[in-house]
């Protein structure tokens, strides 16, 4: 009887598990999706060329939704799964339109640092400014795999699973690698200058600062789960 009591707790948290993992998916594909749209829409009011090709952001959510494929093997924060889960369908719209918007502040900043700092601001450079955006583009997605899949501090506090983890370090191993490789002509990407790197590193940074206080408030206001 107690083994049997065991073998359906396990059961139960393994189940429970399960759909936060799912949840974890939809939220951070709608919230990222959204906030793609809304930086196209954004940058193509004002730019003279597209933002990015259509075959760079094809290529951009196959990679993301690669590193997304470890989220099935993903560890679940045990205060998660102590109490039974609901299926909020509102809650989805909300979080998409919260955290959404986040990644179109630094999608902008991208822009402006692109068109005035590397001066990628004709046609002839769009190759430089979809490029730089591309990786940007690429990097934050893949970071907000790690924001989005706990209330706590990601890499500090909770940690993600080895698969997880190996799938978006490879992601964005590739990103950083396809402007300067040998497939950057076939994507219309081009070699960054090196002075880039170092935006993208204080982009990176401010991203998940600012991600780490909404989500705070988020959580304050709404909860969790």
């Amino acid at each position: 009887m107690e083994k049997s009591l065991l073998v359906l707790d396990d059961g139960v948290v393994e189940g429970r598990s399960t759909f936060c993992n799912m949840l974890k998916y939809i939220r951070m594909t709608a919230s990222s999706n959204f906030g793609n749209v809304l930086s196209v829409l954004v940058a193509s009011a004002f730019l003279p060329f597209l933002p990015m090709l259509p075959l760079q952001l094809l290529v951009q959510n196959l990679l993301y939704d690669i590193a997304q494929t470890g989220l099935s093997f993903d560890n679940v924060d045990a205060e998660l799964v102590k109490k039974p889960l609901k299926w909020n369908p509102s809650d989805i719209g909300r979080f998409m339109l919260f955290f959404g918007p986040i990644s179109s502040v630094f999608d902008i900043l991208t822009f402006a640092v692109m068109w005035w700092v590397f001066q990628a601001n004709t046609v002839a450079q769009q190759t430089l400014f979809q490029s730089g955006w591309f990786v940007v583009g690429l990097l934050t997605q893949t970071l907000v795999v790690h924001m989005v899949r706990t209330p706590k501090l990601p890499f500090i506090q909770s940690h993600a699973a080895a698969p997880l983890m190996a799938m978006t370090l490879a992601i964005v191993v590739i990103g950083l690698w396809l402007p300067m490789g040998p497939l950057a002509d076939y994507f219309k990407l081009q070699a960054l200058p090196g002075a880039y790197y170092g935006w993208l590193v204080a982009i990176l940074v401010g991203y998940f600062t600012l991600t780490t206080v909404m989500k705070r408030f988020y959580i304050r206001r709404y909860g969790w789960q």
